[in-house]
């Protein structure tokens, strides 16, 4: 008989956590291992479960999913991450695709297109929603956005998109050190970059870009 699909589940909300994972559980296919409320939580998880998929929330506080799924790629290679989100920027798209994800699923889609991206990615086969779907190329070289016009955040590098989203939180520069696990000269490194990419010389205005680009809902 063949074992059940184990499954990690990462989430900020405690009800979508016992609402989904029970969901999952009711099925013969699967078994829900663990569940957590955080990126770091996530790893410390993945490394201690080795689950075959990672179902994690893009929008949770604290350490960023995809600074989490980084470390979890190099931990514990056999683990399929699928991201779940209610957004779908461009930009969570290409870092996703960045974080070598094996699935993206928008939080509009029904509960059963959650099991059937499961499956699929158990399988061996990528799962993206349509509404992501329709913004990527699939080809010989893999995922890559359908539209890479170049903007001023492209010009970023991973980590001065996550100093810019947790700026946009209202962070201080020491909790940003703290959840990024860098030290504050270094946040102060990144903001200084960031100022000169974007030309945008006060941190009120550095928020306000981030919002309207969409890096910043938690």
């Amino acid at each position: 008989m063949t074992a059940p699909i184990s499954i990690l589940l990462a989430d900020d909300h405690s009800m979508v956590r016992r609402l989904l994972g029970q969901r999952l559980e009711a099925e013969t296919d699967m078994t829900v291992v663990g569940t957590v409320g955080n990126a770091d939580e996530a790893i410390g998880e993945a490394i201690r479960l080795k689950p075959s998929i990672i179902l994690m929330d893009i929008d949770m506080p604290g350490l960023s999913c995809f600074e989490a799924a980084a470390t979890i790629r190099r931990q514990c290679p056999d683990s399929r991450l699928i991201f779940l989100s209610a957004f779908f920027h461009d930009r969570y798209i290409e870092q996703a695709i960045a974080a070598k994800a094996w699935g993206y699923i928008t939080k509009s889609e029904p509960e059963d297109s959650v099991l059937e991206a499961i499956r699929k990615v158990s399988a061996g086969i990528a799962y993206f929603s349509p509404e992501v779907k329709a913004r990527i190329v699939v080809d010989s070289q893999g995922a890559r956005l359908a539209s890479r016009a170049r903007s001023r955040v492209s010009t970023l590098t991973e980590r001065e998109i996550e100093v810019l989203r947790y700026l946009a939180r209202g962070m201080a520069k020491k909790e940003i050190a703290r959840t990024m696990h860098i030290s504050v000269n270094t946040v102060n490194r990144h903001t200084t970059s960031l100022m000169s990419k974007l030309d945008i010389h006060d941190r009120v205005e550095l928020a306000r870009y981030a919002i309207r680009e969409g890096l910043a809902e938690a």
